[in-house]
């Protein structure tokens, strides 16, 4: 069994029912262990949209990361995820943070998350539930991570 981080986001009303729905879809997938808050943040990228909701789940999982890879898009889409452009408004949307210490770089698959330490909407809950755990590239916690991250524009508030 191996520990993963899964990041969920939502900026599409209803964003707290879609978390909510979100949040019982991964724990059917594989027990949630831990969860964090739940956060507002600001949207990044293409900014001209609503604010997002993001959290972030822990659970053991024995699906390599592939194959956790697709249940995560395939409970995506039956949470209603439309096709959109990158940056933009999203019904429901899961993220691999962190697979144990793996690294995973493929087409489909960047792990740890390519953009996890540019992003306070990711930090910030993940360093509430694991600020202790170790960014198996960076060679930094999780916590030291989210501190060092100071980017004004990147708004996020604890719900």
């Amino acid at each position: 069994m191996v520990k993963v981080y899964i990041g969920i986001g939502t900026n599409i009303e209803p964003r707290f029912d879609r978390m909510e729905h979100a949040l019982l879809e991964l724990d059917a997938l594989s027990p949630v262990i831990a969860k964090s808050s739940i956060y507002e943040t600001a949207p990044v990228g293409h900014i001209d949209q609503p604010h997002f909701l993001n959290a972030v789940v822990m659970f053991k999982t024995e699906l390599k990361p592939n194959d956790l890879l697709e249940q995560l898009l395939q409970m995506e889409a039956e949470l209603g995820r439309r096709s959109r452009e990158r940056w933009h408004e999203r019904e429901i949307d899961f993220d691999i943070l962190l697979y144990g210490n793996e690294i995973v770089n493929s087409d489909k698959l960047r792990i740890p998350h390519a953009d996890l330490h540019n992003r306070k909407f990711v930090l910030e809950p993940l360093a509430e539930i694991a600020p202790e755990v170790v960014h198996p590239i960076l060679g930094r916690t999780i916590d030291e991570l989210n501190r060092s991250l100071v980017d004004p524009s990147q708004t996020v508030v604890r719900l």
